[in-house]
């Protein structure tokens, strides 16, 4: 499972666990008391404790002992006695805090009874809930991680069918395969190379190069009788793009306990990956874009009611626009905006492309005939990008990032501009606020966007919004 995923997991299941504990206790509690006027305040105050002691116990448990590890991919009856083994440990190492704290005594065996049951059931129900729900989730063709196969051709098929086993349970989807040594299996055969619908390629030359415009995240190699040093180009390849490699390990004699390596899918592997980042504060950023785009969405609904009338009077055509954009490692998505130019831009983009000012892939022309009066308005003010809130809550974007770029500049990229989509593209980035409009050069957009991926934290997103909002109100580097 990817480190994303397994980190939702870990403390989605620890709020879960604590949720039905503290659920347990207060049903416990009540129906002992049923009949009677309540609990007394200094009786309420110890059990309140005691259910504190629980939580701990569960925090310390969870993290400690890391019995989620597998809980994707175990079955039903195994996530019983797993809940069971928890409910014990649980009770067992709470017992003598509580005597410890002098509060067991109100710990009649009644409540602990009723509260063990509650619990085990409440907990089983619940997980079993949200493995559904999870594995559901994490195998939707949007998030799942897509993973690329290199493997030699006597191993491919056991290789991708071992990997396909529990892809889909740990988030996984295998998109495409390459036998690395197999340059003929094809065109002696004349026809195409399937495996449990996988569709592998012959020869791995040129490889990263012909993977630039395809949407995957990962890279599993499995070569081990292919010396290192040939797979080292490849290797390096993907690491200019910024797609995470897991070379997969034969090392005879040693087993997983004695080595120092990642796990992928039962391979123990070693991964070359260029994000660094910590997800648990990836998560935080998405709570925030979460929140950004719900605020952005109801500022969006505002600004149309005096926008659309404008756009619509002043030219033909809709309100909004939509364009295909490229997001993180390669996936399509629409991005809006409110229509800025003439229905007929694109048609007429071909006929300045010599009067474009930009070096590079990105077009960009002074006083461009194509913008309409309140398109040059909403640009200056940047209102144009507000309909992007609806792509920041579908998760297609965030607050902050990389610019997308759009169908036909990505068919030019190579590996080392591919890397500027290894995050998730941005309403705002460092491009939009070190003077966008002075900016002439692509490689000095594709260096600030790599800048920003090298040196991401949370510090600097929320620099970078104080600092777009400062551009914003004074027009400054605005298109």
């Amino acid at each position: 499972m990817s480190n994303k995923n397994k980190t939702f997991q870990t403390y989605m299941l620890w709020l879960i666990d604590m949720a039905c504990i503290i659920t347990s206790y207060i049903l416990a509690i009540c129906i002992k008391d049923i009949g009677n006027w309540g609990v007394k305040i200094e009786d309420r105050t110890k059990h309140n404790m005691i259910c504190v002691v629980f939580l701990l116990v569960c925090v310390v448990y969870s993290f400690l002992a890391d019995w989620n590890r597998d809980f994707a991919i175990r079955g039903y009856i195994k996530e019983f006695l797993s809940v069971f083994r928890f409910m014990t440990v649980m009770i067992v190492a709470s017992f003598p805090i509580t005597f410890f704290l002098q509060i067991s005594p109100i710990m009649s065996r009644f409540v602990v009874a009723v509260f063990i049951v509650i619990d085990i059931i409440l907990t089983y129900i619940a997980r079993i809930i949200f493995k559904k729900t999870f594995r559901k989730v994490i195998s939707n063709d949007n998030n799942a991680v897509r993973v690329v196969v290199v493997a030699e051709s006597n191993l491919m098929e056991d290789t991708v069918r071992k990997l396909a086993e529990n892809a889909g349970n740990l988030g996984y989807k295998i998109v495409r395969a390459y036998a690395a040594d197999d340059t003929n299996r094809q065109e002696s055969s004349g026809e195409p190379w399937y495996i449990d619908g996988v569709h592998v390629h012959h020869g791995i030359e040129n490889l990263t190069s012909r993977l630039i415009t395809d949407p995957f995240d990962e890279v599993f190699i499995n070569t081990p009788n292919i010396p290192q040093k040939e797979m080292r180009d490849i290797i390096l390849g993907f690491e200019e793009m910024g797609i995470t490699t897991h070379y997969n390990l034969e090392l005879p004699g040693f087993g997983k306990a004695n080595t120092q390596f990642d796990d992928f899918l039962d391979y123990s592997v070693l991964t070359y990956s260029m994000n660094r980042t910590s997800y648990k504060r990836l998560f935080i950023k998405r709570g925030l874009d979460i929140l950004g785009g719900v605020v952005g969405l109801i500022i969006t609904g505002i600004v149309t009611i005096f926008l659309a009338p404008a756009i619509k009077l002043d030219s033909k055509g809709p309100v909004f626009f939509s364009q295909t954009r490229i997001g993180k490692n390669g996936r399509r998505f629409k991005i809006y905006k409110f229509r800025s130019m003439y229905i007929d831009a694109e048609e007429r983009k071909k006929e300045l492309a010599d009067k474009n000012e930009m070096s590079g892939f990105m077009f960009k022309m002074k006083d461009d005939p194509r913008i309409t009066k309140i398109g040059a308005f909403i640009r200056k003010t940047s209102l144009d990008e507000l309909p992007q809130f609806l792509n920041i809550l579908k998760g297609e974007m965030s607050l902050v990032g990389t610019r997308p770029p759009t169908e036909e500049e990505f068919k030019n990229y190579n590996e080392h501009y591919r890397r500027r989509l290894s995050m998730t593209p941005g309403l705002t980035g460092l491009w939009q606020i070190s003077g966008r409009s002075d900016i002439t050069d692509f490689d000095e957009v594709v260096k600030l966007d790599l800048e920003y991926i090298d040196n991401w934290s949370l510090t600097e997103d929320i620099r970078i919004i104080l600092k777009t909002v400062y551009v914003v109100l004074f027009g400054r580097g605005a298109e």
